[in-house]
């Protein structure tokens, strides 16, 4: 059944009968990105399409005013979305733990020493929030964005959405990179 806004309201907002289960309201929604993007002026998303955020790549293609990007490697993100911050544009880059750990130097080069306030996300494979990893990516993904000092955000349901905003005014602030992680990709992500 899908995750419609019906759905997802609060317990207290539901039509008598209706219950919605605490995993069904836990879970973050890929309109939920798509919503933050747009209310903070994202213009591109540079991306590697993957089996496991295939139903949030189709939701941004249908977005009229964004502009997806894909690219062949995660590096290449970094260096894709600072020419179209040259551009005066404003990007976002969308990858996996896996290939942000690959992507080093070029979050060195193009986002820390540009000066660049780019926001990327990260879906956190392997991160379970009860601290078990199932993924040994997941253990070094915090020391990987600490090592080179980037700041980040964990979401990982409808109610950390706002999170999101709070690491593009960061980043614009700064004029550093900061990451959001996606704790809860594989959810609704992939339907």
């Amino acid at each position: 059944m899908p995750w419609t806004a019906e759905r997802l309201r609060p317990k207290s907002q539901q039509k008598k009968g209706e219950a919605m289960s605490e995993e069904q309201a836990a879970i973050l929604r890929p309109e939920t990105l798509v919503e933050e993007f747009k209310k903070n002026g994202v213009t591109h998303v540079v991306t590697i399409p993957d089996s496991e955020t295939n139903y949030l790549y189709e939701l941004m293609q249908d977005q009229p005013w964004l502009d997806v990007i894909p690219a062949a490697r995660e590096g290449e993100t970094f260096a894709i979305s600072f020419g179209l911050f040259v551009g005066g544009k404003v990007p976002v880059c969308l990858i996996q733990n896996t290939g942000m750990l690959e992507s080093g130097d070029s979050l060195r080069g193009y986002a820390l020493d540009s000066q660049f306030p780019l926001v990327f996300s990260v879906g956190y494979r392997g991160w379970t929030r009860r601290g078990k990893i199932t993924d040994s990516v997941a253990r070094y993904t915090e020391p990987f964005l600490n090592a080179f000092g980037v700041n980040y955000y964990l979401v990982e349901q409808n109610t950390d959405g706002d999170r999101i905003s709070l690491a593009f005014e960061e980043a614009r602030a700064t004029k550093r990179p900061v990451a959001v992680l996606i704790g809860d990709e594989y959810h609704g992500f992939n339907r």
